[in-house]
């Protein structure tokens, strides 16, 4: 009985001193999860990269409304690499270094993706970029793409939906005019290299700096040509001028922008010259026109719904084909965080391994042989009539 009672003495006892020391996580601040995202928030790419950084916040903000990553939330930390490549690199490591971010989103575009991405695959840095060319993760001469994962559909996927539709069309004579940067090189390669498998016979090809302001010289050239239409391949005010310039020439022949270029940006710029141009774009710029049965519709029209009526971003930016990049990569992180936590390597395993999630640019099924996971299906082909973007069937 005595000893029944000394034990029962030491439980009393411990029970009150609990009543008295405060347990360790009482009051406890709990420390966020750090995401890198950095963007051209200046220089000539800022009118997509400056949203793009909007639309991250929007996310992270969404995530933490939702509880955060397993009770912890996010925190974005952000930089501008004002679209130089050397700029984008000492962002990167910054974020990483100094900031400590368990993941990078961004940067804008090509060539400054292809600045950090030895950086980040020495550094075992998981980072989504929103990027839209392939070289970041096509590997062999481009280098390894194990950390590097991309959001926008690559550009051969966005080739090959054009030569699909022009194949539809029955057009086989195709003229192309690139520009000569990272972006208009990678799109040209694969426009040489699928041309043949659908019955396409490239009879001019020429080429333009980015940042030239007439590109009539090139285009006389092609005018000449038995070319049945007219692909560029550019992002940025280049396409709009290709447009004016065909215009201006007065040929006939259909112009296929890229999928770079779908957004109100383009139109405010290309005028009237807009009037009938044909680009790939992400199902985000006709989503109206999309069946109800499309498992993205109800994805993108949340989407669109907190941009405009919540956030109000759209008065400063309207929506644009690139608008929901940011969207998709901070989601890709996040959910693979929820299952693999914040370990560099688990969570690397675990966004290589994302299956069947709907974004709004795509239902993304990420293998280790495809670090963006989007196939054809995932965009549509728009025209411009009567300065809207009506889907092409």
């Amino acid at each position: 009985m005595g000893k029944v009672f000394k034990a029962l003495l030491v439980v009393a006892i411990v029970v009150a001193l609990g009543a008295f020391v405060p347990h360790a996580n009482a009051g406890e601040k709990v420390e966020p999860i750090k995401i890198g995202a950095f963007f051209a928030l200046s220089g000539p790419a800022a009118f997509i990269g400056a949203p793009t950084k909007l639309v991250a916040q929007m996310v992270v903000d969404q995530i933490n409304e939702e509880g955060g990553i397993n009770g912890k939330p996010l925190k974005l930390i952000t930089g501008d690499t004002e679209g130089d490549p050397t700029k984008a690199l000492m962002v990167a490591k910054r974020l990483v270094e100094n900031e400590k971010v368990v993941a990078l989103i961004g940067p804008t575009r090509t060539g400054t993706g292809m600045a950090v991405k030895s950086y980040i695959e020495s550094h075992h840095i998981p980072t989504v970029m929103t990027v839209g060319g392939d070289p970041v993760i096509a590997g062999g001469k481009f280098g390894p793409y194990k950390w590097t994962f991309k959001s926008p559909q690559r550009s051969s996927i966005a080739v090959r939906k054009v030569y699909e539709y022009l194949k539809k069309q029955k057009l086989t004579k195709v003229a192309l005019i690139t520009a000569s940067d990272g972006f208009g090189k990678d799109g040209l390669r694969w426009l040489q290299k699928f041309a043949g498998e659908y019955g396409l016979e490239i009879v001019a090809k020429e080429s333009f700096h980015p940042k030239d302001t007439d590109m009539t010289t090139q285009l006389v050239k092609i005018k000449a040509s038995p070319a049945q239409v007219l692909i560029c391949w550019t992002i940025g005010p280049a396409g709009a001028l290709v447009a004016k310039n065909v215009r201006q020439l007065g040929m006939k022949i259909p112009l296929v922008q890229c999928h770079g270029l779908p957004g109100p940006k383009y139109l405010e710029l290309a005028g009237a010259a807009a009037e009938g141009n044909i680009m790939p774009s992400t199902k985000l710029m006709a989503y109206d026109q999309l069946p109800d049965s499309d498992p993205q519709k109800a994805v993108i029209k949340k989407f669109v719904h907190l941009y405009k009526d919540v956030y109000h971003y759209d008065k400063d930016f309207p929506i644009n084909t690139h608008s929901g990049y940011a969207w998709d990569a901070i989601y890709i992180v996040a959910n693979a965080m929820r299952k693999a936590g914040t370990n560099p390597d688990k969570l690397r395993d675990a966004i290589e391994n994302t299956k069947n999630y709907v974004g709004v640019s795509g239902i993304y099924n990420i293998t280790p042989e495809d670090h963006n996971g989007l196939g054809t299906d995932s965009m549509i082909i728009v025209k411009i009539v009567n300065g809207k973007w009506v889907m092409q069937k």
